[in-house]
C-alpha cells in the first residue's frame, strides 16, 4: 500500500512530467504547491516508489520519470477529471452534420486527431453483422442483374451479378419483394442460413438469384474499410516516440496493417465504457511507448464499434479521456438521429 504523502507526490511528479516532458528531480517537487516536503523527505520517497516500480531513474538525468505502472496508477487512483466545457460540446456537435455514416465516422476519427494532437482510430461496424434496410434488383441484360443494397445505416453498395440464365423484369421484382419481405433487417450470416432452410419451397428459378445476392451481398459489405485512422503524422511530433525511429516505423507499419490494432478495439468493444491501455498492457508491441484510450459508440443503444486516441505515454489523460468518451456519445447520438430521419 501506498501512504497518502507518496500518492501526493507521485501525482505531482507524474503531472509535472507530463507538462514538461523532463525528467522530474527532488529539487522541483519541493518548489510545487500542496508538497510541503523538504527535498531530504522527498528523495526519500521517490527511492521507494522507485523500489516499487512506479517511477523510474533515466541514466542521463537526476530526476525521475513514470513507468507504465506509475501512469496506470496515477489513471485509476490519483486522476483528476477535467470535463469537458459545453461550449466545446456544442463546438464538437456542430461537427457531426455529415449525411452518411461512413461520413461521421471519419470526422470522428479527425476530431479526435485535431484535439488531442495523437492519431484519432474509429472502427467501423461489422456489415455483415448489420444486416441491410433494403435491397434490389435491376435488369441490365438477360444474364446480368444490378444487385442495389441499402444497409442498415443508409450507405448504398452495388453489385452486379453475372446469373446462369436470364430473368425478366417482373422475375426480378418478385424476388425483390420476397427478399425484403422475409430478410430485411437480419445479419446476412443469418439470411444465409434462413435461406438454405427456405430452398426448398421456393421456385427453382429464382433459388440461384437469391443465392447470388446473399453471397455479393456479404462480400460488398466486407469490401468496407473496417478501420480509419487520422493523424499518424501528429506522432511525429511526439519527442517520447519521434527520438526512435525504429519504434515509429514499426507504430506506422501497426497502422498499415491494421488487424492487431482492429484485434485489440474488438476487445475494446466488448468491454464497457472507456478503457485505457498503457504502454504494455495493449499486447501490441509497436505500442509499448504508447497509451491508447478508446470507447464504444452505438446505434439505437446497441454498440457497433469503437473509436478512440493513441498517442506517447506521457499524455494528458484528465483532458483526453473526456474527449474520447464525449466524441463516443455525440457520433451515437448522430448516427440514431440519422437512422431515424
Amino acid at each position: 500500500m501506498m501512504d497518502s504523502r507518496a500518492q501526493t507526490l507521485l501525482k505531482t511528479l507524474v503531472e509535472r512530467y507530463i507538462v514538461d516532458g523532463q525528467p522530474v528531480g527532488s529539487r522541483v517537487l519541493s518548489k510545487q504547491p500542496g508538497l510541503e516536503l523538504s527535498p531530504a523527505t522527498i528523495r526519500n520517497v521517490m527511492a521507494d516508489l522507485e523500489e516499487l516500480g512506479y517511477i523510474a531513474s533515466p541514466h542521463t538525468s537526476a530526476g525521475r520519470v513514470p513507468t507504465a505502472k506509475g501512469y496506470r496508477f496515477f489513471v485509476d487512483s490519483l486522476m483528476v477529471m477535467k470535463p469537458l466545457e459545453q461550449v466545446e460540446i456544442h463546438r464538437l456537435e456542430v461537427e457531426f452534420t455529415a449525411d452518411r455514416p461512413q461520413q461521421l465516422m471519419s470526422a470522428a476519427a479527425s476530431l479526435l486527431s485535431d484535439l488531442t494532437h495523437f492519431a484519432g482510430v474509429v472502427m467501423t461496424p461489422k456489415r455483415t453483422e448489420t444486416g441491410f434496410r433494403h435491397i434490389e434488383f435491376m435488369r441490365l441484360s438477360d444474364r446480368r442483374v444490378l444487385l442495389i443494397i441499402v444497409t442498415s445505416e443508409g450507405d448504398v453498395q452495388n453489385r452486379i451479378l453475372h446469373t446462369d440464365r436470364p430473368y425478366s423484369q417482373p422475375q426480378l421484382q418478385e424476388a425483390t419483394n420476397f427478399f425484403n419481405r422475409h430478410y430485411a433487417g437480419q445479419p446476412y450470416a443469418a439470411v444465409r442460413a434462413l435461406l438454405a432452410e427456405e430452398l426448398k419451397s421456393l421456385r427453382e428459378d429464382i433459388v440461384g438469384l437469391m443465392t447470388a445476392a446473399v453471397e455479393a451481398g456479404g462480400a460488398a459489405l466486407n469490401d468496407t474499410e473496417a478501420l480509419v485512422v487520422t493523424g499518424e503524422k501528429n506522432l511525429l511530433s511526439a519527442n517520447d516516440l519521434a527520438s526512435n525511429m525504429d519504434r515509429l516505423r514499426k507504430l506506422f507499419e501497426l497502422f498499415e496493417q491494421k488487424t492487431s490494432l482492429l484485434h485489440l478495439l474488438d476487445v475494446s468493444q466488448r468491454a464497457e465504457g472507456v478503457q485505457i491501455y498503457i504502454g504494455g498492457e495493449s499486447g501490441l508491441v509497436p505500442l509499448d511507448e504508447c497509451s491508447v484510450i478508446t470507447a464504444p459508440y452505438e446505434l439505437d443503444g446497441r454498440v457497433i464499434g469503437t473509436l478512440g486516441v493513441i498517442g506517447p505515454t506521457r499524455m494528458a489523460y484528465e483532458r483526453v479521456i473526456p474527449i474520447v468518451d464525449v466524441t463516443a456519445k455525440l457520433l451515437s447520438n448522430a448516427l440514431t438521429q440519422q437512422r431515424n430521419e
